[in-house]
């Protein structure tokens, strides 16, 4: 995992960025979702750390979607999604393979394939976020027809009885995957395949008329979905982490050079025609979130981590170190806090970060600030198939 990223970045990541002005990016307002009116809940909650988890038993599957304090690690609050047996939260022989992050989240082991090139927590944590709307009460589904074959994307919601769930009337298409929410939970997004066989980006309302709406064209089903913005606007690319003023956007896709873009005025796929005013940050393995709208935190292929200019791709400070270079041990990010003073990495084995079964995942909140004290999060609750989504 890991490795194949570092293979891939190995010559685009080493290379001079070129400088840009301190105010690139586009000139109008913001593009965040500041916009939407939240309900005060522990999932909106500024402090709050998010996860979710992926339960399969016999005859049933749900996610369980928990709200903690980090400030001891105790449980807020939690939400369960069941995953309707018509969802597509697994990939197995004689039906149509999808590309959805919930099946990378139910996956819970590295011999079951991810149905994305690449699945490095760093990818993993951004698209399994993109699942959900801003206060977590939606979770966006591909279905698969009776046949197997066909597919549609919808929407469960938390609490629904698993066979209660949004599954899209009236479809025009068949081939429907990356299923993704908008910020304020009204609609569904995807990328589909229209009857002239050209990939594009569509939605529909999760209530009343859930005619098709097309927004844009698509680069395959081969990468993910993140629906942000106010109107909401959909950007197909890996790890695609939203400043927090939303003018830029941290992205990867093959043949794209550069890892942070503005923000575009419409619905894109990230193509190298695409990508505007482009960042290259160097010896940066993986973006794993933004330490401020000019700031990023980036994984380098040494195994620490560094503070990285947003403009310039320049390094800012010393590097962080998590795990020592000789003890066998990789670290990888998966979130940073809102305040861009710590973020949390799972460490592990090369290449596994599931362990043995029951094994107790080794997570640790770490400083951005080099030198400051780490510190290990205990919790039962918490396993090596836990994703951390956000830390608000």
């Amino acid at each position: 995992m890991a490795v194949a990223l570092a293979v891939l970045c190995a010559a685009a990541c080493s290379s001079t960025p070129k400088a840009e002005k301190p105010d690139a990016g586009p000139p109008t307002g913001n593009r965040g979702n500041d916009g939407y009116a939240l309900a005060d809940t522990p999932f909106t909650r500024k402090g709050s750390v998010i996860t979710a988890t992926c339960s399969i038993g016999a005859r049933a599957a749900a996610v369980s979607v928990q709200a903690w304090n980090p400030d001891g690690w105790q449980p807020l609050d939690e939400r369960m999604f069941d995953i309707p047996a018509s969802a597509a939260f697994t990939n197995y022989p004689g039906v149509e393979a999808v590309n959805s992050p919930l099946v990378d989240l139910c996956r819970q082991s590295t011999d079951r394939p991810s149905p994305y090139r690449l699945d490095d927590l760093e990818h993993l944590s951004p698209r399994i976020r993109a699942l959900f709307d801003l206060g977590f009460t939606r979770m966006a589904v591909v279905f698969r027809e009776p046949d197997g074959k066909a597919t549609h994307a919808g929407s469960v919601a938390s609490g629904d009885p698993q066979g209660d769930a949004v599954a899209p009337s009236g479809t025009t298409s068949n081939d429907e995957q990356n299923a993704a929410m908008a910020p304020d939970g009204r609609s569904v997004w995807f990328t589909y395949t229209n009857p002239a066989g050209e990939q594009r980006i569509g939605s529909r309302a999760v209530e009343g008329d859930q005619k098709l709406t097309d927004e844009g064209p698509a680069a395959g089903h081969e990468l993910p979905l993140t629906v942000s913005g106010k109107p909401p606007r959909a950007i197909q690319a890996d790890m695609v982490r939203v400043s927090p003023n939303g003018r830029r956007f941290t992205g990867f896709a093959p043949k794209v050079f550069g890892r942070i873009f503005d923000a575009a005025d419409s619905s894109i796929a990230l193509t190298g025609k695409s990508a505007s005013n482009a960042t290259l940050v160097r010896d940066c393995v993986g973006i794993v979130g933004w330490i401020s709208d000019a700031q990023v935190l980036c994984r380098a292929p040494s195994g620490s981590f560094q503070v990285a200019d947003a403009h310039s791709g320049d390094p800012v400070g010393a590097s962080i170190d998590v795990v020592d270079a000789d003890d066998g041990t990789v670290a990888e990010g998966m979130v940073v806090s809102a305040d861009g003073k710590h973020f949390i990495a799972a460490v592990h084995i090369p290449n596994d970060p599931y362990g043995e079964p029951g094994q107790r995942p080794d997570l640790r909140v770490v400083p951005t600030n080099p030198g400051g004290e780490m510190i290990p999060i205990s919790n039962d609750s918490l396993s090596a198939e836990t994703v951390f989504l956000a830390w608000l």
